[in-house]
């Protein structure tokens, strides 16, 4: 390594371009990881959406639809 690559290296800087080291992330093509990170949000949203909805949630919004109802 070049004294210049070992300076770059010790501040946490790649040697190489964004673009090619984007490329190189786990060895995949930037579409490869896009997609992965897409599955996976949609894999956390699916069991956000699958939670039962908190207790404190529902009381929150029954006290919204009785104030509401009381307004006419």
């Amino acid at each position: 390594m070049s004294g210049a690559t070992d300076a770059a290296a010790a501040k946490g800087k790649s040697s190489l371009p964004v673009k090619d080291s984007a490329q190189r992330v786990l060895g995949k093509p930037r579409h490869a990881i896009g997609f992965a990170i897409g599955q996976a949000l949609q894999a956390h949203y699916d069991d956000l959406v699958a939670a039962p909805m908190p207790d404190r949630f529902l009381v929150l919004l029954a006290e919204l639809e009785a104030r509401e109802k009381q307004r006419g």
